[in-house]
C-alpha cells in the first residue's frame, strides 16, 4: 500500500532550515529511497507563497495563502510504499520533521 507522509511545522517552533537539518533530511530520504519504499517527495515553498482556488456559483476565486489558517503548515510529503500501517508510521517517525512539528500519515486510495 501507499501512504502519504505530510509534513507539518509550526514556523514559530521549528529551527530555521540550516545545514543539519538540510543533512538529517539528506539522510533520511537516502535511507528510505535505499530501503526501496520511497515513491516520491518534496519540500514545498513557504505557505506566504500559496494561492488557494475555489469555485463558488460557477465564479473562480483565488486567496493568497493557505485555505486554512492554523499554526501548523504544510512543509512537503513522502509517498511510501510500505506492507502496512505499521510500517509506514516507522518511516513516518523517522521523518526529522517530527521531532519539531507533526507528521499525518494517510492512505491512498486506489480506485479500480
Amino acid at each position: 500500500m501507499q501512504y502519504m507522509a505530510l509534513i507539518y511545522t509550526d514556523p514559530a517552533l521549528t529551527p530555521p532550515m540550516g545545514k543539519a537539518m538540510n543533512d538529517d533530511y539528506f539522510a533520511y530520504t537516502r535511507r528510505v529511497k535505499e530501503a526501496g519504499v520511497m515513491k516520491a517527495g518534496d519540500a514545498l515553498q513557504p505557505v506566504t507563497t500559496a494561492t488557494s482556488v475555489r469555485v463558488r456559483d460557477g465564479k473562480v476565486e483565488t486567496i493568497d495563502g493557505p485555505f486554512a489558517d492554523t499554526k501548523e503548515h504544510l512543509g512537503g510529503y513522502y509517498l511510501l510504499d510500505c506492507a502496512d500501517l505499521d510500517e509506514a508510521l516507522k518511516w513516518a517517525a523517522q521523518i526529522p520533521g517530527a521531532k519539531y512539528g507533526t507528521i499525518e500519515v494517510r492512505p491512498i486510495v486506489v480506485f479500480g
